[in-house]
């Protein structure tokens, strides 16, 4: 197999604003299939655009252009105009327009950067809106129904915008006690309730889902046998539940950040990079460490290469899909910046709407990551 092909199972972080000669240089080499932008990378409009314009340059495949923008804390471009409101504000004002309005805006202002896959909806259901799991604010119902009403809602408006979506996170955090970027959860609820709780919203929005992403927990109802084996590697939730169970063989499969205390913690980088592409998934999510990339490659190159034909004919698949940036204009950025604030209020009331979401030391990293 072409050594350009294996980076095409790559979804990277990059370290800064710009791309300097040797990052250029070495991400020319690698060729990934990915992007994800972080707050690292995030200083103005206009410089989010060209870094984003310089990454589609420099790769000779159209790559995915990725962001976590939910709304609310997990919103990586705040940094540059308004935070939308969260999961849990729209939920609770229970007004589907607003939740449709939402989607549309976030759609069109991450045509407008050029990304073109947003790391959104989060499918979980909150059992507890201040548990200590990274989910707090980020969920858009208390019980599955009400997850499916108001998620499906989002995530139709987004993807009439051109921009792909991802479900999260897969089968489900929504019983984690610890934080994932922390350390390993481990989930002991039955097959059985799995299936009626975590799993349905999954279940009923595959369909119109572009992508789905893995957690890092360990649910012992699936892998009895690998104690402390996170789901992102495991090929009895991965190829076995999610690909022949719930029939999701149309989209991508991805893994959550494998820079990660739950993954850290637990397993070797080389056995990472080999076990989450052969449980099934098609990118192997390296954040941080991107240094470790070019390693990454090289193990990537031991894998059967039925199994790497395979996951890069569904990446292909996703590509061939993609939409054109929008034209970019700063006019166009301050219009829809008006229209998230005015949501921000129409949601939230003006006085809540002008308290932003803060880092209190308490909070995942999942703001900052």
């Amino acid at each position: 197999m072409e050594d350009k092909l294996l980076g095409q199972l790559l979804l990277m972080g990059i370290p800064g604003a710009e791309l300097d000669a040797d990052t250029a240089r070495r991400l020319k080499a690698i060729q990934p299939g990915g992007f994800i932008i972080f707050g690292r990378n995030i200083k103005s409009p206009e410089q989010v655009r060209k870094l984003l314009d310089d990454l589609r340059d420099l790769s000779e495949v159209e790559p995915l252009l990725t962001i976590d923008q939910e709304g609310g804390r997990v919103s990586r471009l705040r940094l540059i105009g308004q935070e939308p409101p969260n999961a849990q504000d729209l939920r609770k004002k229970g007004d589907l327009k607003l939740i449709k309005r939402h989607g549309a805006l976030t759609g069109e202002l991450l045509r407008l950067f050029g990304f073109n896959l947003d790391l959104c909806p989060v499918l979980d259901v909150s059992h507890d809106d201040e548990a200590d799991n990274s989910l707090k604010g980020r969920c858009y119902g208390t019980s599955v129904n009400e997850v499916i009403e108001k998620a499906a809602t989002f995530n139709h408006a987004l993807r009439r915008k051109g921009i792909l979506s991802c479900g999260k996170h897969f089968p489900g955090y929504s019983n984690a006690d610890v934080d994932a970027h922390h350390e390993l959860p481990v989930i002991t609820r039955s097959q059985e309730a799995l299936e009626a709780e975590e799993l349905a919203p999954f279940r009923a929005m595959l369909p119109d889902l572009d992508s789905v992403m893995v957690c890092h927990s360990h649910y012992t109802a699936y892998d009895a046998d690998r104690p402390r084996w996170p789901a992102s590697l495991s090929k009895n939730i991965i190829t076995q539940l999610l690909r022949n169970q719930l029939g999701y063989d149309h989209g991508l499969v991805m893994t959550d950040d494998l820079d990660m205390g739950a993954i850290l913690n637990e397993v070797g980088f080389e056995d990472v990079i080999k076990e989450c592409i052969l449980a099934g998934n098609d990118l192997a999510m390296i954040c941080h460490r991107v240094e470790m990339v070019e390693e990454a490659k090289t193990y990537l190159a031991q894998l059967p290469e039925q199994v790497l034909d395979q996951a890069l004919e569904r990446i292909r698949r996703a590509k061939d899909g993609l939409a054109a940036p929008a034209p970019f204009s700063l006019e166009t950025f301050e219009s829809i910046n008006r229209e998230i604030w005015d949501l921000r209020v129409a949601v939230m009331g003006e006085e809540r709407a002008r308290v932003l979401s803060v880092e209190d030391g308490k909070r995942s990293p999942v703001e900052t990551y």
